[in-house]
Parts: structure tokens; sequence; C-alpha cells
């Protein structure tokens, strides 16, 4: 079906809304469109440590994200099936993957 819409602004506005969204579409197999990253934060959009964990749930579940680059504030992600693998991520920061 399409994808759910998720505005990324809701509860404290930044990676957490981001993370849970991303992990719930690769477990159910629906496709997100988040829209609103990080809106009220002083540096709105994906940073790195949210783009690499987004980049994560899309190689773990060998699926496909679009507008994926820091500072974009919004993606879309389209999960395929979630397979087992080695899996590495390195945001280049301090954040939580």
């Amino acid at each position: 079906g399409p994808p759910a819409e998720i505005d990324g602004s809701v509860l404290e506005g930044g990676g957490q809304i981001l993370r849970m969204s991303s992990s719930y579409s690769a477990l159910f197999g629906r496709p997100i469109h988040i829209t609103k990253i990080r809106a009220g934060r002083s540096k709105p959009g994906l940073a790195a440590q949210h783009l690499e964990s987004l980049r994560l749930v899309r190689d773990v579940s060998a699926g496909s994200l679009t507008s994926d680059f820091v500072g974009s504030t919004e993606v879309t992600l389209t999960p395929k099936v979630l397979a087992p693998g080695r899996f590495s991520a390195d945001p280049g920061t301090a954040g939580a993957i």
C-alpha cells in the first residue's frame, strides 16, 4: 500500500521518532514517508547519526530510501524482507543510532 505518513516533529521532534518509525516499518514491511524531520530544532533535518540509522534499517530490510542526505527534512523508506547478515553503522559522531 501507500506509505504511512509520519510527522517527524511530534514527541520530542528529534531522532527518536525516526528510529521508532523506521524500525516498525521494517518489522511490519510497511513503507513510511517522514516529513518535518527535526523541524523545531536549531539545525532541522537529518544529522549524520539519523541518516546512518535510516540507512542501516534500509540495509537490514533490503529496502530503498529516498532523500537520504544530511539536512533532508523528509525521507521515504520502503522496506522489503528482513534478512540475517552482518551489518555495521558508523555515524561519525557521538550521536545515538
